[in-house]
């Protein structure tokens, strides 16, 4: 008889069997594409990019929130009726997503992930959108399977790097541009311009925050 493996905490995470996470939730996606469109979102804990705008710097701290098993958390995302998982961070691809996204695509779930593409890609993904940081920027890979790329503008300057990022992208990526929160009554009329100007961009709001939802 084949005696079962043991693993420690700490070992379970590295291998992706479980994770830490900050918190998961049944809403509505408030941003990019998906807008509208009934979510369960499971943000994961750790993030080694450190936006100083971020609006979730609670996550950073991996060790400040609880490991659970992956089946746990696909059990919980089961409770809904929707089918739509969105994992997010924290930076979600500081961990192994293999093991999470098979038990969820056993569930039936269709899989998205929003990232700074700053670690590669792991697990069954669906749709991948990248949004990067100037604090770490994405590794080649993630340019090139990006489903969405959402830039984050907090000033002027950020729409010219924006530009030079999308060339790395493939034909077929969406790509949004979104004003950072706490700017937005300077920035959006900014935004507005930029996309009549280049058309090939899509202004992404985040709709969640102004009807005040998770």
């Amino acid at each position: 008889m084949v005696k079962h493996l043991e693993y420690t905490t700490k070992e379970r995470v590295q291998l992706g069997l479980s994770l830490p996470v900050m918190e998961a939730f049944y809403t509505i996606q408030g941003e990019g594409a998906y807008t509208g469109q009934a979510a369960y979102f499971i943000r994961l804990a750790g993030c080694d990019v450190g936006c100083v705008w971020c609006d979730v710097k609670e996550s950073w701290e991996q060790d400040k929130h609880p490991v659970l098993a992956v089946e746990e958390i696909v059990q919980n995302a089961k409770k809904y009726p929707g089918r739509l998982a969105i994992i997010t961070g924290g930076e979600p691809l500081m961990h192994d997503l293999g093991p999470l996204t098979q038990k969820l695509k056993e569930e039936g779930f269709h899989i998205n992930i929003e990232t700074s593409g700053a670690h590669p890609l792991s697990g069954e993904l669906d749709y991948i959108t990248l949004s990067p940081k100037k604090f770490k920027q994405p590794v080649d890979e993630v340019y090139a399977q990006a489903s969405e790329f959402k830039v984050v503008v907090y000033n002027k300057a950020d729409l010219k790097w924006a530009i030079e990022l999308s060339e790395k992208l493939s034909e077929n990526c969406k790509l949004y541009i979104q004003p950072e929160w706490s700017k937005r009554a300077k920035i959006t009329p900014l935004l507005v311009e930029f996309v009549k100007s280049n058309p090939e961009w899509q202004l992404s709001l985040q709709t969640h925050k102004y009807i005040d939802i998770p």
